[in-house]
């Protein structure tokens, strides 16, 4: 593929506008986000807050932790958080300079001002209205479809800030999604210019690589990375252990309040882990070339992308079963296997695990994480060993762009009623009903 390929140019442009840091679990930092953009309209702390959020926000922010809180949970804390000390500047980073002299500030936010929840009435699944007050004024921000989103502000009900939808002149985001196939993903990781993903994959592989280490060292929710290598080999564990073990021990940090950023992929950093930390342990493990590298972490994450463009931001489809089927086809581009072969390890690959369900962001999350890599990593070994999936298997289809997208319309159309099911059973919990007996 040519670099004045509008298609390289197009993937080129996703892998910039999807791979940005973030620190912590993305929902919890967009209402945080949206709370400080709010204060700042305001002009000062408010007296009370309405959190209005679509039930996948609820969900994926209930049950995690909000980095640089103290360990505190929740769309309250998330928006305490983001009112009392956060940085609306620094978007998914909002939080990221908060400090412990700051963890006071949090709690007498949390404390002192009248903190409520709301759920929308919406079809969107990605959805924020946070409204400040201070007696008679007001500061709303609109947030639709994406982390930071931000469609509508509003002070004292007058429309300040409104998102006209105009689009520049090139490709808008849909006409570059549009160009996504397996076949022409393979050709831009096998043919691109390496200077032009460097500074995008480089910052990927010293973050995410990081918070892994982080986790294994540390003790962090269920310890998922570090009981995968305790009872799999410990320092003689296989690279496919070691490469499931660090990606789920980056989770095992970032859902349970480690600080240190990640970069993210799909609006969501344990997808960001997920495509990039196993193709990263394996290539270290290989000793292969930094461009090999950087090729095969292009070819992972733009899988991954090209899967959720299907789904959505949000799902009861877990998107750490795309991050795995990339990662699978990452490990495969590095070993040297051609696009037959990564064609069907993404088909294999999708077949062994797409019912798994999204049922918010929590320690869990990490072992998810490392049943999706080694699903990945075994629908390549299927093919190698002479075996696949065959259409009429199940949801198997023909062609591997044609799985992808049935795959996508399971995630995004066939779940919709197990995501409200979720919900609900979610929001119905007891507060404190936290053991199993």
């Amino acid at each position: 593929m040519r670099k004045d390929d509008s298609r390289y140019q197009a993937y080129l442009s996703m892998l910039r506008e999807e791979l940005v840091p973030a620190m912590g679990c993305t929902e919890p930092i967009s209402v945080a986000y949206a709370a400080a953009k709010a204060r700042d309209v305001l002009g000062c702390m408010p007296d009370s807050v309405t959190i209005g959020c679509s039930g996948s926000i609820i969900k994926n922010v209930k049950s995690v932790i909000v980095p640089n809180t103290g360990g505190m949970k929740g769309l309250e804390a998330a928006a305490a958080a983001g009112i009392a000390a956060g940085s609306a500047e620094k978007k998914l980073e909002v939080i990221s300079d908060v400090r412990p002299s700051q963890f006071d500030a949090i709690r007498r936010c949390l404390e002192q001002t009248d903190i409520r929840v709301e759920h929308l009435d919406t079809d969107r699944v990605f959805e924020i209205h946070m409204t400040l007050r201070h007696g008679a004024d007001t500061a709303e921000v609109f947030i639709e479809d994406t982390h930071t989103g931000i469609v509508r502000i509003a002070k004292n009900g007058e429309t300040v800030y409104k998102d006209s939808g105009s689009v520049a002149s090139g490709n808008t985001r849909e006409d570059e999604e549009a160009v996504l196939n397996v076949a022409d993903i393979y050709d831009f990781a096998s043919s691109l210019d390496v200077e032009d993903v460097k500074p995008i994959l480089s910052r990927q592989i010293d973050f995410n690589m990081a918070i892994a280490e982080e986790g294994l060292k540390n003790d962090y929710g269920a310890n998922i990375g570090k009981t995968l290598l305790r009872f799999h080999g410990g320092d003689d564990a296989s690279v496919e252990t070691k490469a499931r073990a660090m990606a789920a021990a980056a989770s095992d940090a970032r859902m349970n309040g480690c600080s240190l950023p990640v970069v993210i992929n799909s609006g969501s950093g344990n997808q960001g882990i997920t495509a990039s930390v196993p193709v990263i342990v394996y290539a270290r493990q290989m000793q292969v070339s930094e461009e090999l590298l950087y090729r095969a972490l292009a070819l992972s994450n733009l899988i991954a992308i090209d899967q959720k463009k299907y789904i959505g931001t949000l799902s009861a489809f877990c998107g750490a079963v795309c991050a795995g089927v990339g990662a699978g086809a990452g490990i495969a581009f590095l070993m040297g296997e051609d696009l037959v072969t990564i064609a069907h390890t993404v088909v294999n690959a999708l077949a062994i695990l797409p019912g798994m369900i999204c049922d918010g962001a929590k320690p869990s999350c990490a072992a998810k994480i490392s049943q999706a890599v080694e699903a990945g990593i075994f629908g390549l070994q299927m093919y190698k060993n002479g075996q696949e999936f065959y259409a009429g298997d199940g949801i198997v289809v023909k062609g591997v762009d044609n799985n992808v997208r049935m795959v996508g319309r399971l995630g995004r159309q066939g779940m919709k009623d197990t995501n409200r099911e979720i919900i609900e059973m979610m929001l119905g919990k007891e507060p404190n009903e936290n053991r199993c007996l």
